[in-house]
């Protein structure tokens, strides 16, 4: 084995997730995988074959480059959609490829049609409306130019879907601002069908919003963290188990399951005498005669230097704790009181072993940082493997 450490994917996990986020959203509504910043750190080249196996034939990237990489991959059976940045010398690959893009400002919207013309094919778009985000989208000044564009032109266009995004859907404080978005959006939306223009699609909701808010799950939903196996925030889940109070916490805690692990080896032991420094610097003393474990991972891999004596890891379904200063390539881990523990030891880094877990939040409640956060910071250079 040559990799310094490995991630791997439970496929029972993600059918699990999908069971649960399925029946959220009913049979109606388009289950789409959301797997920008490369799959949420599971791997785009892995996960969508695995995604594909478990029945999810639609996709959301952030980019034009993470459509190639999915397409790439994909059983070319799967539908594509591209959220936000595409050049528009671009945008013929993308028609060519019958791939969709979110088009939400004139500049996209007539560079699209001069493609299509030229190309003589139809371009497939997804009109995003601004809706209080004040990000991208289309506004109400835009509108009768966008109007105008899409009726005189309707042979160079198939408006896939009708879209916008909510600013915090997540989190209770936002309520207010999402309410005057839902409404906005109903708004605009109505404005565009009295003209003429309707979508295959309407689509607004994230794992937050289809969770806080079920009038936004419309006909596709966009799941991003939520299929990975995580609350999009505590407030979240705590929203989900007071709607829904037969389920018990338990219950609760098992309806979403981590899908990814990380693991490594020990590389190497050595006994350290009482009063000795360990690694960079003067920032761990060894209190007592310790054994001290190197693993092969460090912040280049996504282990964040923040965690240096704070991080744990589980050796034998043991805690050990991270001494010393994050190396680029290596932690250090007290094993002082794992009987047996040796080089070669499997180190759980995320994950089960035995019955003890470390999770992705312990990493983001630490260091301060989202899961979100968590899950991109995982180098593209690990390998991932689908494990059952």
């Amino acid at each position: 084995m040559r990799e310094s450490s490995w991630i791997e994917l439970s496929e029972s996990s993600f059918r699990h997730n999908l069971k649960f986020l399925n029946k959220l959203i009913g049979s109606h509504a388009v289950f789409s995988s959301v797997i920008k910043g490369n799959a949420y750190g599971h791997g785009i080249e892995n996960f969508v074959p695995l995604a594909e196996k478990c029945g999810v034939h639609h996709f959301s990237v952030f980019s034009s480059d993470e459509a190639e990489r999915t397409l790439k991959c994909s059983n070319r059976k799967s539908e594509i959609m591209i959220m936000g940045h595409i050049d528009n010398e671009d945008l013929g690959w993308a028609i060519e490829n019958g791939i969709s893009f979110y088009v939400f400002d004139l500049d996209r919207l007539y560079a699209a049609l001069r493609t299509a013309e030229k190309m003589e094919m139809a371009a497939a778009i997804h009109i995003e409306l601004e809706t209080g985000m004040n990000r991208t989208g289309f506004n109400e000044q835009d509108m009768e130019s966008l109007i105008d564009v899409l009726k005189s032109n309707s042979d160079s266009f198939i408006v896939k879907g009708i879209c916008t995004h909510y600013a915090g859907a997540e989190s209770i404080g936002n309520y207010y601002r999402i309410k005057q978005q839902i409404s906005k959006y109903h708004e605009l939306v109505e404005r565009l069908e009295r003209e003429g223009v309707k979508a295959e699609r309407k689509h607004t909701a994230c794992s937050a919003a289809a969770i806080n808010y079920p009038e936004t799950i419309m006909d596709m939903v966009r799941f991003g963290i939520a299929q990975y196996g995580f609350w999009p925030t505590k407030e979240t889940c705590m929203h989900y188990l007071l709607n829904n109070s037969s389920d018990s916490k338990d219950h609760v805690k098992n309806l979403l399951k981590t899908v990814i692990s990380w693991k490594s080896r020990i590389m190497a032991i050595h006994e350290v005498a009482a009063g000795e420094f360990i690694g960079y610097g003067i920032h761990y003393q060894t209190p007592r005669r310790q054994r001290i474990a190197t693993v092969p991972v460090g912040y280049y891999d996504g282990y964040a230097r923040n965690l240096s004596n704070l991080g744990h890891v589980l050796v034998r379904g043991h805690r050990a704790s991270v001494v010393g200063t994050v190396a680029m390539n290596m932690i250090m881990i007290d094993v002082t009181d794992i009987p047996g523990a040796c080089k070669g030891d499997e180190v759980v880094i995320i994950g089960k072993q035995k019955r003890s877990r470390i999770s992705v939040t312990s990493f983001s409640d630490m260091t301060q940082n989202l899961n979100y956060e968590v899950l991109v910071s995982l180098a593209g250079t690990i390998p991932r493997y689908v494990v059952e």
